[in-house]
């Protein structure tokens, strides 16, 4: 773990709803003034889209072979925790970026599923912020989790993990119901393997549940709303953490085990603040001692 240039990693499976804690790590960035360095997941796929296309019809077409993009062998797992060790001791790091539309592409004139070059990170950073499948891994290939000072799991019971990812790869990349169903078995012996573990090693989780029925995720035409949700949300290490203060200022919370606090599901954002602001600020006094 570094001390002078903090890593932060938020680590999820597809369709965990990442990019939404994203955007609460991004507002306590622009109220503290602190410059982050965001280093994207699927900038670490070790292939672009139609040579991994090629590679997962290759693999499924052998009995008992899994692959997948949540497989070790389908990322950089190696650069990734290089780029993790770097930034933490001199403040840059190599980035690219992963195309995932044409519009996306146009200003690096690429197509979609294409990576662009690699290059050096601009510098004057005070963070690193990455948001992902693996930023919290441990394995043969590499041990990313030792380099980070904050990780974060975000982690939806896996039927509301199913209901975001069926919607969202049919109404935003236009995949058949089908498809999505076969990509979900799929990916599922990685994700026991690979994904689960991760976060047993996050310092903070946070769980979406339902209290609406989600019985099938695969018939469901809405996402259970944040109102229709409760957050469960565990500490690693509750010593620290005000928790008087956190049930005060979340209407109608509450402490379900000695580290674990469950709020409502609208006041998730809310929550994120009040925890990771002071979290953050410690990392950046840290860095200026």
């Amino acid at each position: 773990m570094s001390k002078k240039y903090p890593v932060i990693a938020i680590t999820g499976s597809s369709g965990a709803g990442t990019s939404s804690v994203m955007e609460s790590f991004e507002y306590i960035f622009r109220r503290e003034n602190i410059c982050a360095q965001v280093v994207e997941g699927d900038s670490m796929h070790r292939y672009e889209r139609k040579e991994m296309d090629a590679l997962l019809e290759k693999h499924h077409k052998i009995p008992g072979n899994y692959f997948s993009h949540f497989s070790p062998e389908a990322n950089e797992l190696a650069e990734l925790e290089n780029t993790f060790s770097t930034f933490g001791e001199t403040g840059r790091c190599k980035v690219r970026k992963y195309i995932h539309s044409d519009a996306e592409g146009a200003p690096y004139k690429q197509s979609a599923g294409t990576l662009t070059p690699w290059r050096d990170s601009a510098g004057g950073a005070d963070v690193l912020f990455y948001e992902g499948l693996h930023g919290g891994y441990v394995g043969d290939e590499a041990n990313v989790a030792q380099h980070v000072d904050l990780l974060v799991g975000v982690v939806p019971i896996i039927n509301l993990e199913w209901i975001q990812k069926m919607h969202r790869d049919q109404k935003v990349r236009g995949y058949s119901p089908e498809a999505v169903v076969d990509t979900i078995l799929r990916r599922m012996p990685d994700y026991v393997h690979h994904i689960c573990p991760q976060f047993s090693r996050s310092h903070v989780n946070f769980q979406r549940v339902p209290t609406v029925d989600t019985s099938n995720p695969f018939i469901s035409k809405h996402i259970p709303s944040a109102d229709e949700s409760m957050v469960v949300i565990r500490f690693a290490e509750p010593k620290g953490i005000d928790f008087p203060y956190l049930l005060s200022m979340l209407h109608d919370s509450m402490m379900s085990r000695p580290n674990t606090l469950v709020v409502p599901g609208g006041k998730m954002g809310l929550a994120m603040q009040l925890i990771f602001t002071p979290m953050i600020l410690r990392l950046m006094q840290l860095r200026d001692r």
